[in-house]
């Protein structure tokens, strides 16, 4: 029984390993997986006839040159199942959520925008605002929800996303939340649920900066602040959910208060809110409402604005050479709708950083900013559910066979 059980189980990770070449490779024959996976041909087979009955791919004939040989048939690819199971992926921001409706290949059906009416929400109420943004974007394209296979969730805070438990959100006004349980009330299918940084180094490895790059991270600044880790092709998440919070590093010792409720974190010197409490704290002349207008004050020359963007710049930069030190990654990426922003741009990091770096005589982390904005955390979003849902669809099809 327990031969059979891990048997079973090597199956199961055969099945992955071929999906997820064939969707990386877009088309492809059965004998270029065996080469690429080094499987045998007949296992490879055996595995894409399974796929092909649970609707996960399809067979093609791609478009190329004309076969010199007119007779025999012609060459057979595989391919995703697009039109088989779609997905969305969701991005709750501080004053809105964005959703994406992608098929099963990752294709774009819709993109929907949707306000939200609190910032900060009990755990039903946000489920219920998540489920009219996605019904929002449903309705667009003549779909319900419940013809969605899975539903990704992305959302600031301290994520345990294999229970969909969260410890901490700045858009929840409770802690220890079983948020999964909440949203199975709204969707009838599956909702997974990851921190939105994660998200983000999802999407910069499948889309953007960080393709073909096997050890990155990425650190996203906006209201608050993230980090996502990709080691050796994989997203690091630490045992709790609770890796990786870059923004809750401390740097100071009894230091500014954080969203968080601790003192001292990073992202009380550099994220939105802190930028703008202290901008309303000193005597700057007027009230800042927003972080353009404190920094085209700070353009203009005044001292106690300019001064809270050195400071956040000396900070940031100090984080990132902890950042390099512990990890030592290939490329960092600063990402989302901050990184234009002078005291976080590169030429004056990078000057601040050397400062605090262990030397070595090799070449400096690079580092390189990727301005984007919620659509991209939506599409990190979906791509974490295309994952969610066909690691569900091999686990049944393991069970079937067991």
């Amino acid at each position: 029984m327990q031969k059979l059980k891990h048997v079973e189980e090597q199956r199961g990770a055969g099945r992955a390993q071929i999906l997820e070449t064939i969707r990386k490779a877009g088309n492809i024959a059965r004998i270029d997986i065996a080469k690429e996976t080094l499987v045998s041909p007949a296992t490879v087979t055996a595995i894409t006839s399974e796929l092909m009955d649970a609707g996960l791919i399809e067979e093609i004939t791609p478009e190329g040159p004309r076969q010199k040989a007119k007779r025999g048939r012609p060459r057979v690819a595989l391919k995703i199942r697009g039109d088989a199971y779609p997905v969305a992926g969701i991005k709750v921001a501080r004053e809105s959520v964005s959703v994406l409706i992608v098929d099963f290949e990752g294709n774009e059906l819709v993109a929907w925008d949707s306000d939200l009416k609190d910032p900060m929400m009990s755990p039903d109420v946000l489920a219920q605002e998540i489920y009219e943004a996605v019904k929002g974007a449903c309705d667009a394209i003549d779909m319900h929800p419940s013809e969605l296979s899975a539903v990704g969730v992305g959302l600031a805070g301290l994520i345990d996303a294999p229970r969909s438990f969260v410890h901490w959100s700045p858009s929840l006004n409770s802690r220890n939340v079983d948020i999964g349980a909440a949203f199975s009330q709204k969707f009838e299918c599956p909702v997974l649920v990851e921190n939105d940084a994660n998200l983000v180094a999802k999407a910069e490895q499948l889309f953007g900066l960080g393709r073909n790059v096997s050890n990155f991270v990425v650190i996203t600044i906006e209201h608050g602040v993230g980090m996502g880790i990709v080691i050796d092709d994989k997203i690091y998440r630490g045992s709790r959910g609770c890796g990786a919070e870059f923004g809750h590093a401390k740097v100071q010792l009894e230091g500014a208060l954080c969203q968080c409720g601790q003192r001292g974190c990073l992202e009380a010197y550099i994220g939105d809110y802190a930028l703008l409490r202290e901008a309303n704290a000193v005597n700057i002349g007027h009230p800042i409402a927003d972080l353009p207008s404190l920094w085209e004050l700070a353009q203009t020359g005044n001292p106690p604005a300019q001064s809270i963007f050195d400071r956040a710049g000396r900070m940031f930069a100090m984080g990132l050479a902890n950042v390099v030190n512990i990890f030592d990654p290939e490329v960092i990426i600063l990402a989302g709708h901050r990184a234009a922003f002078d005291h976080l741009n590169l030429v004056g990091i990078m000057e601040e950083l050397k400062g605090h770096v262990v030397k070595v005589d090799a070449p400096l982390t690079e580092i390189k900013a990727h301005q984007w904005g919620d659509k991209m955390w939506a599409k990190g979003a979906a791509a974490y559910a295309l994952d969610g849902f066909s690691a569900l669809k091999i686990r049944e099809m393991s069970i079937s066979a067991a």
